[in-house]
């Protein structure tokens, strides 16, 4: 990483920090900030030729930057389209500041990059019957983004979309001659579904007004292309299956509904078109996959009934034969062929522990393509050979092998799925919140971070992170991410327990896993950090209200600070998205409880010192949520970093600003849980 040009901004008097005894597993540049910040300035500077600001936070000493270097070169390869031969793949890997599209020919091949830009290449779709792409990409992070279709032979790449609205979700005709997307094109706020000939752009038209606002998104057409399978996102518990005749104009509710709410995600039509595949959960707690007759209402056929687990997605072969669908079995994915005549299926044995997403099958239904992801190894692109039986398979190639940064990451430590008993009971035992737990070598006592994850309704899973190694490594840190009530994976009961009036209910499941912490002998109970990132940066904070006196540090990214104000300024197209989930701020009720809650509220009673980081740009968690509780921590004389990147959004995509806010947290960290 080069570190660009930097001036001075801003020199103020910052608060005395007490002076840390650090543990025999620092590395020196801890030991060196700890003395160089105990006392004195802090400087307010910029970083980056400008783009990226810290206020308060010390300068990051090469050393830091040494010895983090190889951990931040970790890269992916994410499977994304094949080419229509069959014989190729296109991959998304970054190899500069950004991710971009990638061409591998055999498995292990060299990546041939297609696309160069200074941002992130978004969402993929490849053209049928061509080697041609529409691709999805937002400047600075707002995820205003515009749809392009590329030539992956020239590179070239027209823009179909209006270079204003926010689109995506493309979803292409089966004859390759039109696209189906998501667009706020008509107003700026609706989240409507439109349609397109992507060789004549002037030709796109809405086929499906939002009458409210939720979203709506294609999902499949009809193999004649006169019908349109749309999805309607309501809340992560209710969401709704529509058929669009594209003919007459005629929308048709399928399933779900405001008399039905529940969870219907459109999948594929069948074969014949007499039906349709969706993943649901109105057959109990879990989302299982199921087939509904072409008629509204009409009684759906559970097919994966006795996997008491999520089916998370489903992929449908091209000659409608055979479907691929992946379960989340306590945080790890399970993967399944299923003969769509028979309705039976049979678990692929092969799939290795860990996360399995990105299904697609070859042109010819000869390959399954996906990408895998486990605790040692990141996100790369596998082939799946498959048989002429619908439940036959071959062997399973790896076709892509991602840089570790010269890591050997079979030492990386592998999570352990604990349990802990929480504050109420679950029927007649009290209830119990999964977590995963990665642990350093040795006895301990180890300092530990709490990283919460987002949504609300997001999942910790066993998944590869380097973040996590290597603060295990230059901290010596233990990391739990536990899975709170209100995340997904648990059933629909426990993704309900947070809602609307019984917000902080999660909030007190981090209280009883700092209760468990303090029981167990190798973690440290006064060393104890809370890290999160957008609703998760609301638990931090929240955290931080309730538990000061028994926290070390916290780290927000991207958090809500004030639900009123976040909901106030959050992005038209997906404030009553939000509503649903968080309460309506316009009901004097709701909006008296979301202020009581609310962090920025309750800044008196946070004693911890805190990091903060942000983006200029952010549509979904405005910057003026860091902005204020920033100033209002700075108020009660508390001591904050605070990081804003100027060409960024919701987190931060780009390699230069990540870099260094990774390091600024690692400085972070090793100062605030060094030992006393």
């Amino acid at each position: 990483m080069k570190m660009k040009s930097m001036h001075f901004v801003q020199i103020r008097k910052s608060s005395p920090l007490r002076l840390a005894r650090v543990g025999a597993f620092m590395p020196i540049w801890v030991l060196l900030l700890v003395s160089s910040i105990a006392f004195g300035e802090v400087e307010t500077r910029t970083l980056n030729d400008g783009s990226l600001i810290l206020e308060d936070i010390p300068e990051i000493p090469r050393e830091v930057f040494l010895d983090l270097y190889r951990f931040q070169n970790v890269r992916a390869a994410a499977f994304r389209a094949w080419t229509a031969d069959s014989q190729s793949i296109y991959v998304s890997t970054g190899f500069g500041d950004v991710d971009s599209i990638h061409r591998v020919d055999m498995p292990l091949g060299a990546r041939r990059q297609v696309t160069f830009y200074e941002e992130p290449v978004g969402g993929i779709a490849g053209r049928p019957g061509t080697d041609s792409l529409v691709f999805t990409r937002d400047a600075g992070g707002s995820e205003f983004a515009q749809l392009f279709l590329l030539d992956p032979v020239t590179g070239e790449a027209e823009m179909l979309s209006d270079g204003e609205s926010r689109n995506g979700a493309v979803v292409w005709g089966r004859r390759g001659t039109s696209i189906a997307f998501q667009s706020t094109r008509r107003n700026g706020a609706s989240n409507d579904v439109w349609i397109m000939d992507p060789e004549n752009p002037g030709s796109a038209k809405i086929v499906l007004a939002s009458p409210d606002g939720t979203w709506w998104g294609p999902a499949e057409f009809s193999a004649s292309g006169s019908k349109l399978l749309v999805a309607n996102y309501v809340s992560v518990t209710d969401s709704r299956v529509h058929l669009v005749d594209l003919d007459t104009g005629a929308n048709t509710l399928m399933t779900g509904g405001p008399d039905n709410r529940s969870v219907n995600n459109a999948v594929a039509f069948d074969d014949d078109g007499e039906g349709f595949w969706l993943i649901t959960d109105q057959g109990g707690e879990f989302n299982q996959l199921a087939w509904q007759a072409m008629e509204p209402g009409a009684a759906m056929e559970m097919v994966t009934a006795d996997i008491a687990w999520d089916v998370t997605g489903a992929t449908m072969s091209h000659d409608r034969k055979r479907m691929v669908f992946v379960t989340n079995e306590d945080g790890m994915s399970h993967v399944y062929l299923l003969d769509v005549a028979s309705r039976e299926y049979r678990k692929v044995e092969d799939i290795p522990t860990g996360l399995a997403f990105g299904f697609e099958f070859s042109p010819d239904d000869r390959r399954l393509a996906m990408t895998l992801n486990t605790p040692q190894t990141p996100s790369d692109t596998f082939v799946l050979d498959l048989g002429e039986g619908a439940l036959e398979y071959g062997d399973l190639t790896r076709w892509t092998e991602s840089e570790v940064g010269g890591l050997d990451t079979t030492a990386f430590r592998v999570p352990e799925l604990i349990r802990y008993p929480t504050f109420d009971m679950d029927g007649d035992a009290p209830r119990e919140i999964p977590a995963w737990m990665y642990k350093p070598a040795g006895k301990g006592p180890h300092p530990v971070v709490i990283s919460i994850h987002g949504g609300p309704e997001g999942q910790s899973r066993p998944s590869f992170s380097s973040t996590y190694q290597m603060w295990i490594e230059k901290l010596g840190v233990a990391v739990i991410q536990p899975n709170v009530r209100g995340s997904r994976g648990y059933g629909k009961t426990y993704v309900g327990l947070d809602n609307g009036f019984k917000r902080e209910d999660s909030v007190k499941d981090i209280g009883a896993l700092l209760d468990w912490i303090e029981t167990q002998p190798d973690l440290d109970k006064d060393r104890v950090a809370v890290f999160g990132g957008s609703y998760g940066g609301y638990m931090v904070l929240a955290s931080a209200v309730h538990y000061s006196d028994r926290l070390a540090a916290a780290v927000d990214i991207v958090g809500i600070s004030n639900f009123v104000t976040f909901l106030e300024n959050t992005q038209d197209y997906r404030r009553d998205l939000r509503r649903v989930e968080y309460g309506d701020e316009r009901d004097p009720a709701m909006r008296a409880h979301l202020e009581k809650i609310s962090p920025l509220n309750n800044v008196d009673q946070i004693s911890v010192p805190m990091f903060i980081a942000q983006g200029e740009n952010d549509p979904r968690v405005p910057v003026t949520e860091a902005v204020q509780v920033v100033e209002a921590l700075r108020e009660q004389g508390h001591t904050v970093w605070y990081m804003n990147a100027l060409n960024e959004g919701h987190g931060y995509r780009k390699r230069e600003n990540r870099d260094i806010y990774q390091q600024a947290t690692v400085l972070f960290l090793g100062r605030y849980l060094a030992d006393d």
